[in-house]
């Protein structure tokens, strides 16, 4: 095997394993945050999904993005409308369908327990040299998206 393919494959490995460090860290965070918040790691998931969606989530769709049943779903949603943190709204075309939002309050909680982290993220981000961060931003943009396609083919 070349010198070129062994410095190759370590560099894959070395950046698949500082990925993995981020992901573990971020269920690290996660958990942290669901502390701060008195609320279950599963519950911050939730609003997370439902802030971050481009298209309005309904509670089956949010079950499937959290591997959770329909069930498990209605009653996770139940627990977080009639603690504040969601709201249910009528589909306008489809008044059976029901969106699910993330209320000001949660929204401002979330902000608020975040700002700490935010700060430090921003600190790191400003010491990038300029040229940098169009390619940070395109390897963090392409590891997701290989992530999503390992999930919607899972």
């Amino acid at each position: 095997m070349s010198d070129e393919r062994v410095a190759d494959e370590r560099t894959a490995r070395d950046v698949s394993l500082a990925v993995r460090r981020l992901l573990q860290a971020g269920r690290g965070m996660q958990a942290a945050l669901a502390r701060r918040l008195s609320l279950r790691v599963t519950d911050v998931q939730a609003i997370d999904q439902v802030v971050s969606s481009p298209e309005p989530l309904g509670p089956g769709e949010l079950g499937n993005r959290l591997g959770i049943t329909s069930a498990s779903a209605t009653v996770l949603v139940d627990r977080l409308a009639a603690a504040g943190h969601l709201a249910r709204r009528a589909d306008p075309a489809d008044r059976r369908r029901v969106h699910l939002e993330a209320t000001a309050h949660a929204r401002e909680d979330v902000r608020t327990a975040l700002t700490p982290l935010l700060a430090e993220i921003e600190t790191i981000t400003n010491r990038l040299d300029p040229e940098h961060v169009p390619v940070v931003l395109s390897f963090l943009d392409d590891v997701a998206a290989a992530m999503r396609a390992y999930d919607r083919h899972a």
